[in-house]
């Protein structure tokens, strides 16, 4: 590391210490535009000593807690993930440290180097300039007494907006506000702390050429009352890749569900499991794991076909307000015969803060007083292609373009 931890006894100060902390693991969501994750945008910039001492406190109780980052992999997975989100040991003491001893200032001349961020507010998208944005046509009323709604919008995409179809980059959700819980589109997904999300370079999939209706599966979550109703424009953005660009490989969705749940009144570890066998051979890119407010834990496991068995992912402390995307840094290779084992674990007990109701039995729903037990893969061939983006996509892919678009509900 450039920056390493104070001796015993010395206060760190912002400048030297504290701020190479926060440009490093801080600065893309605490940056004064905020990033919009999933419709959850970092309510304070740490990028100036001012902004980061008036928040020290609040710094030093989330970080004790591991609250933030928001990163809920189990540590011994560290190193398997894109954009991974842990703190180092020394990092957080140089954060508490300094919270605790007076938020010393420093030498301003002591700080490192700028870091360049990606503009993520008002009209600025964190995918950079888009290709295609598509918002509903006109705002939707969400009434007073609205608390926990799912309705559905179709949206036509027209030819002249999509004349033909093309290998997909990048896409971005911008819900119309907080009162959005998720978005299920055509192209579009979001849920609850999911960052936009931008391919791997050489990967893509295939959204199709208009035009047709694109549906918008809308959850929308408030409090309800008198002067509550609120209007919602919602809609997102896509980005492809441009002539010239090769595809190397293209993603694939590998959707698993155990829908037949039914979670006992008061049970605490209730589990939902199921395989996926492969029939060839795949690399696995790519895994997702959605529940609602009694989710407690989820694992992938992988066996081999020479019995081999290793775990993929493990999250012992599901976040609902903070799902993300696990993109592997190298992907997992499943030969033919490989079997992903997919567990979830509930929490319906009285112990479980978030739980809207300990004494009724939960089954499969859309609400969020309901559960699921939603997860899935994006895989791809092993073999890469080579396919110039410029060139008319091959129709096997158009058999299946845009499958991959939906990444949780």
């Amino acid at each position: 590391e450039a920056f390493t931890a104070q001796p015993e006894g010395v206060v760190p100060t912002y400048y030297a210490d504290v701020l190479p902390v926060v440009q490093k693991n801080c600065a893309e969501c605490h940056q004064p535009q905020g990033m919009n994750s999933g419709g959850r945008i970092a309510p304070m910039s740490l990028m100036t000593y001012e902004e980061a001492r008036r928040w020290a406190s609040r710094i030093a109780k989330q970080v004790s807690e591991g609250t933030m980052p928001p990163w809920n992999v189990h540590p011994d997975l560290k190193g398997t993930f894109l954009n991974e989100r842990y703190l180092e040991d020394w990092e957080k003491r140089t954060l508490i440290a300094w919270a605790r001893g007076g938020t010393p200032a420093g030498d301003p001349a002591d700080a490192p180097p700028p870091v360049q961020l990606r503009k993520t507010g008002g009209d600025d998208w964190w995918i950079g300039e888009p290709d295609l944005t598509l918002f509903f046509d006109e705002p939707y009323l969400v009434e007073d007494d609205v608390s926990d709604q799912y309705i559905n919008f179709e949206v036509e995409l027209t030819e002249a907006m999509m004349p033909e179809a093309r290998w997909l980059k990048g896409r971005e959700a911008r819900p119309g506000g907080p009162h959005v819980h998720h978005i299920v589109g055509g192209f579009v997904g979001m849920t609850p702390g999911s960052p936009p999300s931008i391919y791997p370079e050489g990967y893509a999939s295939v959204v199709c050429k208009g035009p047709r209706p694109i549906t918008f599966n809308m959850h929308y979550n408030k409090i309800p009352g008198p002067g509550t109703a609120v209007e919602d424009l919602t809609g997102g953005a896509l980005s492809f890749y441009q002539d010239g660009e090769v595809i190397r490989h293209v993603i694939e969705s590998r959707r698993m569900a155990v829908r037949d749940i039914a979670i006992p009144a008061g049970d605490p570890n209730y589990a939902a499991t199921m395989d996926y066998v492969f029939e060839e051979d795949m690399l696995i890119l790519r895994l997702g794991a959605h529940m609602h407010l009694r989710g407690k834990a989820a694992k992938y496991e992988i066996t081999y076909p020479d019995g081999k068995h290793e775990v993929l992912l493990d999250i012992p402390h599901y976040d609902f307000g903070w799902q993300q995307r696990y993109w592997f840094q190298e992907p997992v290779l499943a030969p033919k015969g490989s079997k992903v084992t997919m567990t979830f674990w509930f929490d319906n007990s009285a112990d479980n803060p978030h739980n809207p109701d300990p004494t009724r039995e939960v089954v499969w729903g859309g609400p969020t007083y309901m559960e699921m037990a939603l997860g899935g893969m994006s895989v791809t061939r092993v073999e890469p292609v080579n396919i110039d983006a410029g060139e008319p996509i091959p129709e096997e892919y158009l058999a299946r373009c845009n499958e991959e678009s939906i990444d949780a509900e």
